[in-house]
């Protein structure tokens, strides 16, 4: 019988400190990224800018960028987006600043490649939805989409896959829209 290796968050404190190198814990299983893109890092700041704006309109919750998000010590993750309500933040983060609960909102930037693909359609969407994440966007810039789950019947659930012309809104945020389009306009 082989014992079967679990990462953990302590494994993660022992790893070389790479420049452009990305570690995440999913269910045990240690998941290596490059550091993105020039238009996947714009697609994410459009997105901060445009929920940060609600943000400061209504004052109801904060987003983040690139925030660690630490589950059980077996799930470690770095989502490119999150926003919280703001009575919820102080008493979710730890000590260090990570999440120790689940934000209101993940939201995923597609990185180019089929595993970066399965690990943010499959298994940070499983993860999310284990977690309480009342909803999760996957924003494909190459394709132009952002896909929107929400929590459905305790489980996250794809909702609408908005594309063209579309504009990004959510219950959770009464009011927010999002023109896709100001997400794609990389001026390279």
């Amino acid at each position: 019988m082989s014992a079967v290796l679990r990462w953990t968050s302590s494994d993660l404190e022992r790893l070389p400190d790479i420049e452009g190198v990305r570690y995440e814990i999913i269910d045990g299983e240690l998941h290596v990224a490059k550091a993105p893109g020039w238009h996947h890092q714009y697609t994410c700041d459009g997105i901060v800018m445009a929920l940060r704006g609600w943000d400061r309109h209504t004052g109801v919750g904060v987003t983040v960028s690139g925030p660690g998000l630490i589950f059980p010590s077996d799930e470690n993750v770095i989502p490119d987006v999150v926003w919280i309500r703001r009575e919820r933040l102080a008493a979710a983060l730890d000590e260090a600043g990570h999440l120790r609960q689940a934000p209101e909102l993940v939201v995923e930037v597609l990185s180019p490649g089929r595993a970066n693909e399965v690990r943010d359609l499959e298994l940070k969407l499983e993860l999310y939805s284990r977690q309480g994440v009342h909803e999760y966007w996957v924003v494909d810039g190459s394709g132009r989409t952002v896909r929107v789950y929400r929590r459905e019947q305790a489980t996250l659930q794809l909702v609408t896959t908005l594309g063209g012309d579309d504009a990004l809104t959510t219950p959770l945020l009464l009011g927010f829209a999002c023109p896709l389009g100001s997400l794609w306009e990389s001026p390279v």
